[in-house]
Protein backbone atom coordinates (compact mmCIF):
# COMPACT_ATOMS: atom_id res chain seq x y z
CA UNK A 1 0.00 0.00 0.00
CA UNK A 2 1.58 3.17 -0.87
CA UNK A 3 1.54 5.77 1.20
CA UNK A 4 -0.97 8.77 1.17
CA UNK A 5 0.07 12.58 0.37
CA UNK A 6 -0.51 14.97 2.83
CA UNK A 7 -2.34 18.60 1.23
CA UNK A 8 -2.35 21.60 2.92
CA UNK A 9 -4.77 23.91 1.61
CA UNK A 10 -4.83 27.60 3.27
CA UNK A 11 -6.51 30.53 1.91
CA UNK A 12 -8.39 33.66 3.29
CA UNK A 13 -11.25 34.02 5.06
CA UNK A 14 -13.71 33.95 2.49
CA UNK A 15 -11.74 32.12 0.17
CA UNK A 16 -14.41 29.12 0.45
CA UNK A 17 -11.94 26.35 1.87
CA UNK A 18 -14.86 24.47 3.59
CA UNK A 19 -16.96 24.35 0.88
CA UNK A 20 -14.51 23.21 -2.05
CA UNK A 21 -12.90 20.63 0.61
CA UNK A 22 -16.04 18.77 1.26
CA UNK A 23 -16.87 18.88 -2.51
CA UNK A 24 -13.45 16.99 -3.19
CA UNK A 25 -13.98 14.79 -0.48
CA UNK A 26 -17.52 13.72 -1.57
CA UNK A 27 -18.27 10.41 -2.52
CA UNK A 28 -14.94 8.84 -1.86
CA UNK A 29 -13.21 7.80 0.97
CA UNK A 30 -9.84 8.23 0.01
CA UNK A 31 -9.62 11.12 1.84
CA UNK A 32 -9.47 11.75 5.64
CA UNK A 33 -9.53 15.50 6.77
CA UNK A 34 -6.89 15.73 9.83
CA UNK A 35 -8.22 16.52 13.29
CA UNK A 36 -6.45 19.64 15.32
CA UNK A 37 -5.65 18.96 19.20
CA UNK A 38 -6.37 22.14 21.46
CA UNK A 39 -6.94 23.24 25.07
CA UNK A 40 -9.95 25.11 24.89
CA UNK A 41 -13.09 23.68 26.27
CA UNK A 42 -15.51 21.43 24.07
CA UNK A 43 -18.53 23.04 23.05
CA UNK A 44 -22.24 21.63 22.62
CA UNK A 45 -22.25 19.14 20.13
CA UNK A 46 -18.48 18.39 20.02
CA UNK A 47 -17.19 15.50 20.11
CA UNK A 48 -13.33 14.32 21.16
CA UNK A 49 -11.53 12.92 18.13
CA UNK A 50 -13.82 14.51 15.58
CA UNK A 51 -14.54 17.82 16.60
CA UNK A 52 -10.80 18.50 17.95
CA UNK A 53 -8.67 16.21 20.32
CA UNK A 54 -9.29 17.78 23.38
CA UNK A 55 -6.37 17.88 25.89
CA UNK A 56 -5.24 19.88 29.05
CA UNK A 57 -2.19 22.32 28.63
CA UNK A 58 0.08 20.31 30.14
CA UNK A 59 -0.71 17.29 27.99
CA UNK A 60 -0.28 20.00 25.27
CA UNK A 61 2.87 20.75 26.31
CA UNK A 62 3.83 17.68 26.96
CA UNK A 63 3.17 16.60 23.12
CA UNK A 64 5.36 19.94 22.05
CA UNK A 65 8.30 18.96 24.29
CA UNK A 66 8.12 15.44 22.64
CA UNK A 67 8.13 16.88 18.92
CA UNK A 68 4.25 15.41 18.38
CA UNK A 69 3.14 18.53 17.02
CA UNK A 70 3.52 19.09 13.54
CA UNK A 71 2.75 22.76 14.54
CA UNK A 72 0.86 24.83 16.91
CA UNK A 73 -0.06 28.36 17.75
CA UNK A 74 -2.08 29.99 20.70
CA UNK A 75 -5.09 31.80 19.88
CA UNK A 76 -7.30 34.15 22.55
CA UNK A 77 -5.78 31.75 25.10
CA UNK A 78 -5.59 28.28 24.10
CA UNK A 79 -3.47 26.14 22.26
CA UNK A 80 -4.39 24.76 18.71
CA UNK A 81 -1.92 22.22 17.15
CA UNK A 82 -2.14 19.12 14.01
CA UNK A 83 -0.58 15.69 16.23
CA UNK A 84 2.22 14.09 14.38
CA UNK A 85 0.44 10.52 15.18
CA UNK A 86 -2.42 11.03 14.00
CA UNK A 87 -1.52 12.54 10.47
CA UNK A 88 0.82 9.14 10.12
CA UNK A 89 -1.27 6.34 10.82
CA UNK A 90 -3.78 7.97 8.27
CA UNK A 91 -0.77 8.70 5.47
CA UNK A 92 0.66 5.26 6.77
CA UNK A 93 -3.23 3.52 6.12
CA UNK A 94 -3.01 5.29 2.33
CA UNK A 95 -5.22 8.11 3.06
CA UNK A 96 -4.62 11.45 1.37
CA UNK A 97 -4.68 14.14 4.49
CA UNK A 98 -6.10 17.46 4.07
CA UNK A 99 -4.84 19.88 6.31
CA UNK A 100 -6.72 23.42 6.15
CA UNK A 101 -4.55 25.35 8.27
CA UNK A 102 -3.72 29.15 7.74
CA UNK A 103 -0.22 30.32 6.43
CA UNK A 104 2.32 30.53 8.98
CA UNK A 105 1.12 27.36 10.27
CA UNK A 106 1.28 25.83 6.86
CA UNK A 107 5.11 27.16 6.28
CA UNK A 108 5.70 25.00 9.37
CA UNK A 109 4.74 22.00 8.10
CA UNK A 110 6.38 22.17 4.85
CA UNK A 111 9.55 22.81 7.01
CA UNK A 112 8.76 19.30 8.42
CA UNK A 113 7.36 17.06 5.69
CA UNK A 114 9.02 18.08 2.75
CA UNK A 115 6.89 16.02 0.64
CA UNK A 116 3.58 17.62 1.27
CA UNK A 117 1.91 18.74 -0.95
CA UNK A 118 1.08 23.00 -0.50
CA UNK A 119 -2.04 24.55 -2.33
CA UNK A 120 -3.02 28.02 -1.64
CA UNK A 121 -6.64 28.57 -2.77
CA UNK A 122 -8.06 32.36 -3.78
CA UNK A 123 -10.92 33.62 -4.53
CA UNK A 124 -10.10 35.63 -8.65
CA UNK A 125 -9.22 38.75 -7.17
CA UNK A 126 -9.47 41.16 -3.99
CA UNK A 127 -12.86 42.66 -4.96
CA UNK A 128 -14.44 39.54 -4.96
CA UNK A 129 -13.14 38.62 -1.88
CA UNK A 130 -14.36 41.70 -0.16
CA UNK A 131 -17.62 41.07 -1.70
CA UNK A 132 -17.75 37.71 -0.44
CA UNK A 133 -16.72 38.70 3.30
CA UNK A 134 -18.99 41.76 3.04
CA UNK A 135 -22.54 39.30 1.70
CA UNK A 136 -22.25 36.93 4.56
CA UNK A 137 -23.56 39.76 6.45
CA UNK A 138 -22.15 38.71 9.65
CA UNK A 139 -19.23 40.96 10.52
CA UNK A 140 -18.67 44.30 11.37
CA UNK A 141 -17.12 46.83 8.85
CA UNK A 142 -13.80 46.72 11.77
CA UNK A 143 -13.54 43.08 11.49
CA UNK A 144 -13.81 42.99 7.49
CA UNK A 145 -10.96 45.57 7.25
CA UNK A 146 -8.97 43.63 9.40
CA UNK A 147 -9.56 39.93 7.47
CA UNK A 148 -8.32 41.83 4.36
CA UNK A 149 -5.31 42.87 5.73
CA UNK A 150 -4.09 39.51 7.12
CA UNK A 151 -5.41 38.46 3.38
CA UNK A 152 -3.28 40.62 1.91
CA UNK A 153 -0.22 38.99 4.12
CA UNK A 154 -0.86 35.48 3.32
CA UNK A 155 -1.16 36.33 -0.16
CA UNK A 156 2.14 37.77 -0.18
CA UNK A 157 3.43 34.29 0.83
CA UNK A 158 2.00 32.54 -2.45
CA UNK A 159 5.01 32.03 -3.86
CA UNK A 160 6.09 29.07 -0.89
CA UNK A 161 3.41 27.27 -2.03
CA UNK A 162 3.41 24.71 -4.83
CA UNK A 163 0.33 25.67 -6.58
CA UNK A 164 -2.18 28.08 -6.16
CA UNK A 165 -6.41 27.29 -7.23
CA UNK A 166 -8.61 29.52 -8.62
CA UNK A 167 -12.06 29.32 -6.54
CA UNK A 168 -14.47 31.31 -9.39
CA UNK A 169 -17.75 32.42 -7.76
CA UNK A 170 -20.45 30.14 -7.44
CA UNK A 171 -18.24 27.25 -8.63
CA UNK A 172 -16.49 24.88 -5.78
CA UNK A 173 -16.93 22.27 -7.76
CA UNK A 174 -14.32 23.31 -10.16
CA UNK A 175 -11.70 24.26 -7.55
CA UNK A 176 -12.34 20.56 -6.06
CA UNK A 177 -11.50 19.20 -9.74
CA UNK A 178 -8.23 21.70 -9.94
CA UNK A 179 -7.34 20.09 -7.15
CA UNK A 180 -7.85 16.84 -7.57
CA UNK A 181 -5.68 17.25 -11.09
CA UNK A 182 -3.06 18.21 -8.41
CA UNK A 183 -3.19 15.16 -6.38
CA UNK A 184 -3.21 12.67 -9.51
CA UNK A 185 -0.01 14.42 -11.14
CA UNK A 186 1.76 14.30 -7.90
CA UNK A 187 1.32 11.15 -7.55
CA UNK A 188 2.62 10.39 -10.68
CA UNK A 189 5.70 11.46 -10.01
CA UNK A 190 8.78 9.45 -10.61
CA UNK A 191 10.32 10.57 -7.11
CA UNK A 192 6.95 9.00 -5.44
CA UNK A 193 7.59 5.85 -7.67
CA UNK A 194 11.09 5.19 -7.56
CA UNK A 195 10.39 1.41 -6.65
CA UNK A 196 8.91 1.07 -9.28
CA UNK A 197 11.74 -0.03 -11.49
CA UNK A 198 12.99 -2.03 -9.05
CA UNK A 199 10.01 -4.42 -9.46
CA UNK A 200 9.53 -3.51 -13.53
CA UNK A 201 11.06 -6.77 -14.56
CA UNK A 202 9.91 -9.42 -11.84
Amino acid sequence: MKRGLLIIISGPAGSGKGTVIAELMKGTDEFCYSVSATTREPRPGEVDGTSYYFVTREQFEEKIGRGEMLEYAEYVGNLYGTPRDAVNRSLDAGKHVILEIETQGALKVKEKCRDAVSIMLLPPDGKTLRARLEGRGTEKADVIERRMQTAQREVMKLGRYDYIVINENDSPEKAARDIRKIIDAELMKTSRNLDFKEKYFD
